[in-house]
């Protein structure tokens, strides 16, 4: 496991690194991923638009801010992640506004296609659900704690809706949307600011 984290890292990108990286393959036309298609295309491009808009618009809590500062030890959030995909374009300006506000967390972010060997080591019932956030403590790259895709309460709705109608359509991917937007990426610093509480109790 150790020599997978380790090889990931390496391939890293830094959150702008990332969004450089993403905004450059669109200026050519695509999206970032193995496959190439007009709708993974058409999705990146709007999460683009989406994550230019969530760095002017989300704000951390002064609380929240205050406990991330408390912080004893420090750690790396890895990410897997690709350009196209709405939950990390919803979820990835959140954690690094979070991380800016503390010298105890290094955000590293990397492509899932690229990464196979980690990915499949994070599995969400089976599947390769990003964005995966997997917790390592910065000096031993020990595993932490993973979280993701999405916050709770907006994978307990993706999960339903699948039951019930077997699929992932358009309706379910609008109203996740909703969710985002009206829930501000609050449910997502609270679940992460008590991940990261939950690991230092531990350690």
């Amino acid at each position: 496991m150790k020599e997978i984290i380790k090889n990931s890292l390496e391939k890293s990108n830094t959150y702008l690194e990332y969004r450089k990286v993403v905004a450059d393959l669109l200026l050519n036309g695509k999206s970032t991923g193995d496959i190439q298609s007009d709708d993974l295309l058409h999705y990146s491009k709007l999460n683009e638009t989406r994550m230019n808009r969530l760095e002017k618009t989300i704000t951390v809590s002064p609380e929240i801010e205050e406990r991330l500062k408390l912080l004893r030890k420090h750690y790396i959030w890895l990410v897997i992640s690709e350009g196209w995909c709405g939950d990390a374009a919803q979820l990835l300006p959140i954690m690094h506004k979070m991380e800016v506000l503390t010298d105890h967390i290094d955000f590293k972010i990397v492509f899932r296609d690229e990464n196979e060997a980690l990915m499949n080591k994070f599995l969400t019932n089976g599947g390769k659900s990003i964005p995966k956030l997997i917790v390592l403590d910065k000096e031993t790259l020990e595993v932490l704690a993973d979280w993701g895709p999405r916050p709770k309460e907006a994978f307990d709705m993706v999960r339903n809706y699948k039951e019930k109608h077997g699929v992932l359509d358009e309706t379910i991917k609008t109203e996740l949307q909703m969710w985002y937007l009206h829930d501000k990426g609050i449910s997502t610093q609270n679940e992460l600011l008590e991940m990261m509480r939950l690991i230092e109790i531990q350690e």
